[in-house]
């Protein structure tokens, strides 16, 4: 067998492959999710188990690696060489098939989260609303945000509660429904819930986004992380259309819309932020959009409008300008003819 024969040997025992070489990751859905190739805990290293898409594909959305089993057996054992790695896999196959392999494939997780949105109600006067203006958020009241009253929230032991929730859309460019964002919020207070992991995603994620406004009425997008990032800008700039991809890895592979002549990045402050950032400019350099890098103060903008206020951030924002297609103004100044070249970084003062 050569490489390619052991890669689809592999491929075809993809779980098999994670539960072994990725012992501290879990199988969610369609993925294997694991912290890294290395295998460390955490979820952002993703590996493809069921179909669409090739069997055994991994991608670390926090480093942007990719590749096939064969490629993850070599970075988990440290082989020095595709021959160490070779010998490691056939030694692999030759062990009997065990039945820990788990089918998941009858839950369609993106039916499962299109049949949330609709149970959920728009977020106008809910406890989500408050929660957002809990946090010096404003304008809040976009279709792409819903509310459920009591969702389930399993904890990583297996225990289920019910908590009210901010359901976000996750949509991609064509605005059909692939995913929801979930946050689940404390009952007695505007804040999240008290809980291990209050923010999870259900259905596709990576790469796509929740968005807010009309992108076809604009040649500019502005796209952050998280929502609460995102609707601060929004809340600080009123008339701005954007978007949030909800981690740094699916900020990082975010496709722009077709048609965009400029994308501005609201960068989080922290180093997966950073490349992300640098990742997605990249791709619009190939794509001829021009792109700036926007950098908080601080930890993200949330944190900025709640210190500074919704005008000192719009103050702070002013040299930046859009002029969505339909002629009407946005949220953000002219620049007076200034060009922006194709990848442009600008930190705020």
């Amino acid at each position: 067998m050569n490489a390619a024969d052991i890669a689809t040997s592999l491929a075809e025992r993809a779980e098999v492959v994670c539960r072994r070489y990725l012992p501290h990751g879990r199988r969610q859905g369609r993925y294997w999710c694991a912290g890294d190739a290395r295998g460390a805990p955490g979820r952002s290293l993703f590996v493809r188990l069921a179909p669409p898409g090739k069997l055994g594909k991994w991608t670390d959305s926090a480093t942007g690696e990719h590749g096939d089993l064969l490629d993850l057996i070599r970075i988990a054992t440290g082989a020095r060489s595709l021959r160490e790695a070779l010998a490691e896999a056939r030694a692999f196959l030759a062990l009997p098939v065990t039945h820990t392999v788990s089918n998941d494939d009858a839950y369609d997780r993106t039916d499962a989260a299109r049949n949330l949105w609709d149970r959920c109600r728009p977020i106008e006067n809910t406890h989500a609303e408050a929660y957002l203006r809990a946090r010096a958020i404003h304008r809040c009241r976009f279709p792409a945000l819903r509310f459920h009253p009591s969702l389930a929230y399993r904890d990583d032991a297996g225990r289920w509660r019910r908590f009210p929730a901010l359901v976000a859309a996750v949509t991609g460019n064509d605005g059909g429904l692939e995913g929801v964002h979930r946050i689940w919020l404390d009952p007695n207070r505007p804040a999240k819930a008290r809980v291990e992991r209050p923010r999870k995603a259900l259905g596709r994620i990576h790469g796509l986004a929740v968005r807010f406004g009309e992108p076809d009425a604009a040649s500019a997008l502005l796209v952050g992380e998280g929502v609460e990032t995102v609707l601060s800008l929004v809340t600080a700039l009123p008339d701005t259309v954007a978007a949030a991809a909800l981690s740094a890895g699916s900020l990082g592979a975010f496709i722009p819309p077709h048609g965009l002549s400029r994308l501005l990045i609201a960068q989080d402050r922290d180093d997966q932020g950073e490349r992300a950032a640098l990742r997605l400019q990249r791709r619009c350099t190939r794509l001829g959009i021009a792109s700036t890098v926007l950098l908080p103060a601080r930890n993200d903008f949330n944190d900025d409008l709640v210190t500074l206020g919704r005008e000192r951030l719009a103050q702070r924002l002013a040299p930046l300008g859009i002029r969505p297609r339909t002629g009407k103004r946005s949220g953000f100044a002219d620049l007076q003819g200034t060009k922006i070249p194709p990848s442009n970084n600008w930190l705020p003062t």
